[in-house]
């Protein structure tokens, strides 16, 4: 009988030996991280251990702080982010970002979804229906809101509004999604919705979470990975870190002895 070949995904993001000082704090020490394609990477640790930091970096909004200094190569596709040559508006383009809260800007349903591609070029009214259609379709949220396109985004629900976030950063059709907490704000029903969405979009989409969640992190990652003080303690196969993780730090957070 013919072995079986695996065919293991390629990284999107490969991150060796990255270092960031926020002034004089050293707040992440020589993490060094890939980011499988089409899989969804969890980021767990106490607070202040540097998972939002880190998430940050991704797509380089860590450099709108003042005073900040970041070393070693996060290579995104093969190319390093952190060289001066790098197109922020395009990486962005690429690399979406959802944040803790759900902000819709307080324009129309519509106008939050085609506000990506609109700055990014496209002008075609018939293209931009068809982006925002297609994110809302992809967030679940078309069948509630296409009656009311033109109305207030900040009308909607908590996890709608949440979705919504969600679906303005598909429109501008990016290859990785970047979440930092994007839960901690709703109420179960729509945690679950959201979870359910994440599962679904890894289908088409790179996926980093940062969670303080940590049933979150074992019902929804392939990976997952452990901060602590800034430093990468260790990154696993959700499974085998949850059920058998390698450094006692890991384990003493994941049973609740801290954090």
């Amino acid at each position: 009988m013919d072995a079986v070949t695996v065919i293991k995904p390629k990284d999107v993001y490969q991150v060796r030996d990255l270092n960031l000082w926020y002034g004089e704090h050293h707040a992440l020490k020589n993490i060094n991280l890939s980011i499988p394609e089409r899989e969804i990477t969890a980021i767990i640790g106490p607070s202040g251990c540097g998972k939002s930091t880190f998430i940050k970096t991704l797509n380089l909004m860590s450099n709108m702080v003042p005073n900040v200094k970041i070393t070693g190569d996060i290579n995104y596709k093969g190319d390093n982010i952190l060289n001066r040559s790098t197109d922020l508006v395009e990486l962005r383009k690429n690399v979406g970002m959802v944040f803790q809260k759900g902000n819709p800007f307080p324009q129309s349903i519509f106008n939050n979804v085609a506000y990506g591609p609109k700055i990014h070029g496209v002008k075609n009214k018939q293209e931009l229906n068809e982006r925002v259609e297609k994110a809302l379709i992809d967030v679940a949220l078309w069948d509630e809101v296409k009656d009311r396109l033109h109305s207030q985004a900040l009308g909607l629900s908590g996890g709608q509004q949440q979705r919504l976030c969600i679906a303005r950063a598909l429109a501008t059709n990016p290859d990785v999604l970047l979440m930092d907490e994007p839960t901690s704000a709703l109420d179960p029903v729509s945690t679950l919705k959201i979870e359910e969405l994440m599962l679904k979009l890894k289908e088409k989409y790179t996926i980093a979470i940062v969670t303080h969640n940590m049933q979150q992190a074992s019902r929804i990652s392939d990976q997952t990975a452990f901060f602590l003080m800034g430093e990468l303690i260790e990154c696993r196969d959700t499974v085998t870190l949850f059920s058998n993780p390698a450094d006692y730090r890991t384990r003493d957070y994941i049973t609740g002895r801290f954090g």
